[in-house]
Parts: structure tokens; sequence; C-alpha cells
């Protein structure tokens, strides 16, 4: 699957503006060529508010963030979001000091850490919950485990699902990135 494919499939809602970040697993056959297709996506989507982080990469295969930056700051403002991090290791909440604290614990962890939440624009809450709980008892399931405010989780969803339905459509008849990706 090529790299737009992925972004299509896995990022519409980042695309849209409407979720902070999104994640996924990209097969690769070079490192220099990974290298080269992110910074080809780098460029085009800066203009839009747009980047693309390789976190992790092992075995022919790349852990990409890709995120609007003004959200993650954003989202890394909200209340108790610092003094949670703070919990996990993190000296500071500022956006490019938090993306390599990430990397670098995605690095050292086989897994991923749980805060990894917070940088995908995860309510915090639900973060806090799926640590306490370990993964269980969650009062519903999609694109995270939720342990607060379900109807509002269920509603996104929703909106996420059919972005992904509209954009996957959009692009199959022709659409570019460029054209899909919303402004900053």
């Amino acid at each position: 699957m090529s790299l737009e494919k992925y972004l299509i499939v896995h990022c519409a809602p980042t695309l849209a503006s409407l979720k902070t970040a999104s994640l996924f697993s990209l097969r690769y056959s070079s490192k220099r060529e990974l290298e080269e297709q992110l910074e080809i996506w780098n460029r085009r989507l800066e203009e839009k508010g747009i980047f693309l982080l390789e976190l992790r990469r092992a075995e022919q295969k790349a852990l990409v963030y890709v995120c609007r930056k003004s959200h993650l700051c954003a989202d890394l403002k909200k209340p108790g979001v610092a003094r949670f991090l703070s919990g996990c290791g993190y000296a500071s909440a500022d956006a490019a000091y938090a993306l390599r604290r990430l990397k670098k614990r995605l690095g050292e962890e086989k897994g991923f850490p749980h805060e990894i939440g917070i940088f995908l624009g995860y309510p915090l809450g639900d973060v806090i919950g799926f640590i306490r709980n370990g993964g269980k008892n969650c009062k519903c399931a999609g694109c995270w485990k939720v342990y607060c405010n379900e109807c509002e989780a269920v509603k996104t969803f929703a909106k996420y699902r059919k972005c992904r339905e509209v954009y996957t459509r959009l692009w199959n008849q022709g659409r570019s990135i460029w054209q899909l990706t919303v402004a900053a």
C-alpha cells in the first residue's frame, strides 16, 4: 500500500482537522526510501499544518505519526495534561520536547506507552481510565477505549467513520491528498 493510501485510510480525520493525530505502521524497503517519502509528504502538507514523524522503526516497518501541530499544542495545554505527562516522566508539555520524549519512550518499550493517547487527541480521562483499568472495564470501544463520556465518544467515532468513508470515496474519484487536507 502506498503512503498516500495510508494517509487516506488511517488519517482522514486528522487531514480533515477533526482529530489531533493518527498513527499507522508502514512497511518500507529501505531506510532512505522511507526518509524520502516522509520528507516529500512533510513538504507537501506543511502549509496545511500537518507533519509526519517516524516514531519507531523495526524489521522493515515504521510507526508513522501524522499530526496537526496546532491541535497537539492545544491538547497539551488542556487542564491536567501537563501534570499527567509529568507523572509519565515528561519534564515539559512543550510539543517538540514531548514528541522527542514519546519517541524515546517508544524506543525503550516493546509496546506502547499509554500516554500516547494524549498525542492522538484522546480525552485525558479515557487515557487515565485505560491505565487504571489495564484496558478492561471500558464503557465502550471505538478509536479508543472509553471510560468517561460514552455519549460524546460514540458521536466522535461516528464522525471519524463518516470522514474516512467520504475521504476514501473522494480520493478514489481522483481528489488528491492536498485537496482533501483542510488548511491550518
